[in-house]
């Protein structure tokens, strides 16, 4: 089993040293990575709890899947392998659409 474990419905203002806290209950921890939001820089709801060992992880996702935290219902599992990306993420655009860079469509007509 992986170590690696994904938690998700965290509170928006939930702090790393809360969920070292809590998972430490079920071992030791390698590592915990709360993802933020690129626009705002705020978390997205979720992070990523590495455990020292399989038995660990798999004891925190019993003893915490489905477990209230901070007012919310936890949900802990195995973290899955990120999927591979094309075109870097950025599905091909400038991210303007079909506008130029003066905003105009392109001389069509709408």
């Amino acid at each position: 089993m992986n170590t690696k474990l994904y938690v998700g419905n965290l509170p928006f203002d939930t702090s790393e040293s809360a969920l070292r806290a809590l998972f430490t209950q079920a071992g030791a921890i390698v590592s915990v990575t709360i993802p933020l939001d690129r626009m705002t820089s705020r978390p997205r709801g979720f992070a990523f709890v590495e455990m020292q060992t399989a038995d660990e992880a798999s004891r925190a996702i019993r003893m915490f899947d489905g477990r209230d935290f901070e007012g919310r219902t936890i949900n802990v599992s195995a973290a899955r392998p990120p999927e591979p990306r094309n075109n870097g993420g950025y599905g091909g655009t400038s991210g303007r659409g079909d506008r130029d860079r003066r905003g105009r469509n392109g001389g069509r007509r709408y």
